[in-house]
C-alpha cells in the first residue's frame, strides 16, 4: 500500500505582516495533486495543523476543503493529529462529521477513535492511542499508534520533577504495551505523532525560530529508542527540515513543513513523503518536492541601485533585505527600495564603521544645547555628521 506524510501546515500563519494564505491554498492543491496522482491508500499529517489555537475562518475553510479532498469524499482514510500549535477541542470537534469523509482528527494524545466503517474501509479495532484500519481493497490491515502532542497537560499526568525521564518512560511503555497487544508481522505498523524526537547521544536538532519550542531544558525531549522494534515507519511532525532520524529499515521522518516559515528556513526545500509498506517487510519511501510557495532569501548590499536590481530580478520570494551603506537611508532610497519589491519583510539599515574615528577619547562640554550634544555624539559613534534627515527628526521629537 501507499501511504502520504505531511506535516506543519500552519494554516494562517503569518511572516511578520505578511500573509501566507494564497502560498497555503496552492501547496494544498499541490499536495493534493500528489496524492491523487500516486494513488495513495492512507493520509498521514503528523501535527500542527493551525497555527493558532484560535484561527481564522478562511484557514478553518482551507482546512476542511483540502481534508475532503485529501479523503476523496470517504474513499481513502486521513487520520490528522493535534500539534502544540493546535488546540485539542477544535481539532476534536467536527468528528462525527468529518468521519462521513473518512477523516479521523485526534485532538489528544491517548484518545480513543470511535469505530466506524464506510464503503472502502473500516475501524476494526481502537483503543487509546491506537486504531487499526481495514481497506477492503488490502488483505492485511493498518495498525496505526497515534500519539498528538504530548505533555504533562494533554497526557493529564503529573511527571513529577525529572519530567525528560518521566516523558519518555510514559511514551514508551505505552507504545510498547499497544504493540505488544496487537501489532504482529501480519499487518503494517505505523507511528504517527507531533513531539521533539532526537537520537539518544547525538546533537541535538534546532526547533526552527517560527516554531513555539516544545524543549525547555530537555523536558519534553523523547528519544527514538522509546519506538517499538514492531514499528516499521514512524510519522513525525514539529521540525521544520525534512530529516530521516531513524535507519533505511526503521525510519523515523521529519516530513517538513510546507512553507519556510522562517528566515533561518531561508533555502530549505520543503517535501512530503510517499512511502509503500507491507507487512514483515521493510518500508521504502521517497521525499516529494514541494513546488510551490515563495522563496525565502537573506540578501546583502552596500548600494542602493544594486539592491534595487536584484529586487526586480527576483520577484517570486520574500526578502530580508540588509543595506549597508556609509549614511543613513534616505526617504526617497527606502521608497526606490519599496517600490522594486512587493515582499521586503525586513529592510535592514546598517552603516558601515568609519575609518575616521579616533580612540582618542574628548571631553564633553554638557552645558552645550541637545542638538549639538547629539551632533556631537553620532560624529563620536559613526565617524561622520548626522545628515539633514535624522536631524529633522531630533527636532520634530524636541518639540513635542
Amino acid at each position: 500500500m501507499k501511504i502520504l506524510h505531511t506535516a506543519d501546515w500552519h494554516l494562517g500563519k503569518k511572516l511578520d505582516r505578511f500573509s501566507r494564505f494564497e502560498e497555503q491554498q496552492k501547496v494544498m492543491s499541490e499536495i493534493i495533486e500528489i496524492a491523487d496522482e500516486h494513488k495513495v491508500d492512507l493520509v498521514l499529517v503528523a501535527g500542527d495543523l493551525f497555527d493558532h489555537f484560535n484561527p481564522t475562518v478562511e484557514a478553518m475553510d482551507l482546512f476542511y476543503q483540502t481534508l475532503v479532498k485529501l479523503s476523496k469524499n470517504g474513499e481513502r482514510p486521513l487520520i490528522a493529529i493535534a500539534g502544540n500549535h493546535d488546540s485539542p477541542a477544535l481539532i476534536d470537534t467536527p468528528n462525527s462529521l468529518a468521519r462521513a469523509n473518512g477523516i479521523i482528527l485526534i485532538g489528544q494524545p491517548k484518545a480513543v477513535v470511535q469505530k466506524f466503517e464506510l464503503a472502502h474501509f473500516k475501524i476494526t479495532h481502537s483503543d487509546e492511542g491506537f486504531l487499526e484500519i481495514q481497506l477492503k481493497n488490502q488483505n492485511f490491515p493498518v495498525r496505526l499508534l497515534h500519539t498528538a502532542y504530548a505533555n504533562e497537560v494533554r497526557l493529564k499526568q503529573y511527571l513529577g520533577e525529572n519530567k525528560e525521564t518521566a516523558l519518555n518512560t510514559v511514551l514508551s511503555e505505552h507504545w510498547q504495551k499497544l504493540t505488544h497487544q496487537y501489532c504482529d508481522e501480519k499487518g503494517v505498523n505505523l507511528l504517527l505523532s507531533h513531539l521533539y524526537m532526537n537520537v539518544r547521544g547525538k546533537t541535538l536538532l534546532e526547533e526552527p525560530d517560527s516554531e513555539k519550542p516544545i524543549k525547555i531544558g530537555n523536558a519534553d525531549l523523547i528519544y527514538s529508542e522509546s519506538i517499538p522494534k514492531q514499528i516499521q515507519y514512524t510519522a513525525l511532525g514539529h521540525l521544520h527540515e525534512f530529516n530521516n532520524i531513524g535507519t533505511d529499515e526503521r525510519p523515523i521522518v521529519y516530513s517538513s513543513s510546507i512553507l519556510n516559515y522562517s528566515f533561518s528556513e531561508a533555502g530549505q526545500q520543503k517535501y512530503v513523503v510517499i512511502l509503500e509498506a507491507e507487512p514483515d517487510k521493510e518500508v521504502k519511501f521517497e521525499k516529494i518536492p514541494l513546488k510551490n510557495g515563495r522563496k525565502l532569501e537573506r540578501v546583502s548590499f552596500t548600494n542602493v541601485e544594486e539592491a534595487a536590481i536584484w529586487l526586480k530580478e527576483n520577484p517570486n520570494s520574500l526578502v530580508e533585505l540588509t543595506l549597508e551603506t556609509e549614511e543613513f537611508l534616505k526617504a526617497e532610497e527606502r521608497q526606490k527600495i519599496f517600490q522594486s519589491h512587493d515582499g521586503i519583510i525586513h529592510l535592514i539599515p546598517k552603516i558601515k564603521p568609519s575609518d575616521i574615528r579616533s580612540n582618542k577619547q574628548e571631553k564633553i562640554n554638557l552645558s552645550l544645547n541637545e542638538k549639538e550634544l547629539f551632533r556631537l555624539f553620532f560624529q563620536s559613534k559613526k565617524g561622520q555628521e548626522p545628515n539633514d534627515e535624522l536631524m529633522d527628526l531630533l527636532n520634530e521629537i524636541l518639540s513635542e
